[in-house]
């Protein structure tokens, strides 16, 4: 690839920049000084710029335990959006949040810049899980875990098989773990009314075979490695 595209890609500069320290020497490739911008490089190339390595990266992915009181958008005239929480150094990369948690509901949202890797883990066709801890109104039992089992339809479509898992009970209420394959508009909360129930808390504490780091404090976000990534995708 070209020597700026390469630059663009790692955010080292913006793109109106970029050519001009390239231009001015900042730039080196393998140990020597690159002015030209079209310079054609490959990801093995070492590149560095005022003395710095660069790291080829075009896709970054976050996690992010999202608190409550921010709605899951890149940009919003009356809300707090997810993209609030973030450093100014993870903005450069356009990132936008995988899925949605509402405005209300705590916990793994996943922001990345890649739109397929994006598309591939939301897909209801690639079943991947997502699971979440849930307070919830009355007491759940073996009637509404065969129910979770066997699907719903809520009217503008039916849900896919979910797992309902009780924890325990505290008072009138229950604590459960649900785990679904889809994320459609306030699924989660639909479900329970749907069995007489309301959500009193939720939090997404799962998605593939990655789990929620528990060190993140809400609003806190960490890099994945590779390894991680590839948790995400996986299936059941």
């Amino acid at each position: 690839m070209r020597l700026d595209k390469f630059l663009s890609d790692c955010k080292v500069e913006s793109r109106k920049n970029l050519k001009k320290i390239i231009k001015q020497g900042a730039v080196s490739v393998n140990g020597v000084c690159e002015k030209d911008p079209g310079k054609n490089i490959s990801e093995s190339d070492t590149v560095t710029v005022y003395d710095q390595v660069i790291e080829y990266e075009k896709y970054i992915y976050l996690m992010l335990n999202k608190p409550q009181g921010y709605i899951s958008a890149t940009d919003d005239p009356r809300q707090r959006t997810v993209l609030e929480l973030l450093e100014e150094e993870y903005l450069l990369y356009e990132l936008f949040p995988a899925g949605r948690l509402d405005i209300d509901t705590e916990g793994f949202l996943l922001l990345t810049n890649d739109g397929k890797f994006a598309h591939d883990i939301l897909s209801p066709k690639k079943h991947v899980p997502k699971t979440y801890f849930a307070t919830v109104e009355g007491h759940m039992g073996e009637k509404e875990i065969s129910v979770f089992n066997e699907g719903m339809d809520l009217g503008d479509f039916v849900t896919k098989p979910a797992t309902l898992e009780i924890i325990d009970f505290i008072g009138e209420n229950t604590n459960v773990y649900v785990t679904i394959s889809e994320g459609k508009f306030h699924q989660i909360k639909r479900m329970f009314e749907k069995v007489g129930s309301s959500v009193l808390y939720l939090k997404r504490i799962s998605m593939g075979g990655l789990t929620l780091d528990d060190s993140l404090s809400p609003g806190e976000v960490k890099k994945l490695t590779k390894e991680e990534i590839n948790l995400i995708k996986e299936t059941k």
